[in-house]
């Protein structure tokens, strides 16, 4: 499974736009080749460069129906996105996304994508945490 994104290049410095000193909007994510047995996907945006012992998750959505191969940028930061999945509560403690902001020096971001061989089942508005523990459960496959 390939995940990929228009909005910046492996390795590249995520856009201003995407920021927290930009518009602060979500960016596009495509992805193919997902395994036939997925029953949906989910997708999590973290900075493992962050303070504090675990990072800092800046974007979970997930129950994404099997169907769907793009997330469009700059989607409402709403519990449930029609024709898309339901978004959880990031690490600044708001639902949907929240751009990057490091307090000083270069951070990493990795963009994972799930492919879920059972639908997880969460509500909307949870946390990554508990979203990250039925990934590990149910994976069939990351991209």
């Amino acid at each position: 499974m390939r995940l990929a994104s228009s909005a910046f290049e492996r390795g590249q410095p995520i856009p201003r736009r995407f920021t927290c000193e930009g518009e602060n909007i979500s960016p596009e994510f495509s992805w193919e080749d997902a395994p036939k047995e997925a029953k949906e996907f989910a997708l999590i945006l973290h900075d493992p460069d962050a303070p504090g012992l675990k990072g800092f998750t800046h974007w979970l959505l997930y129950g994404i129906p099997r169907t769907v191969t793009r997330v469009q940028e700059n989607r409402p930061k709403e519990a449930k996105v029609a024709n898309l999945g339901l978004q959880g509560q990031n690490d600044a403690g708001k639902l949907g996304y929240t751009g990057p902001c490091p307090p000083s020096g270069t951070h990493r971001y990795f963009a994972r994508l799930y492919a879920l061989r059972k639908e997880l089942g969460l509500k909307s508005r949870s946390e990554c945490r508990r979203s990250e523990s039925g990934d590990r459960r149910h994976s069939h496959r990351r991209g």
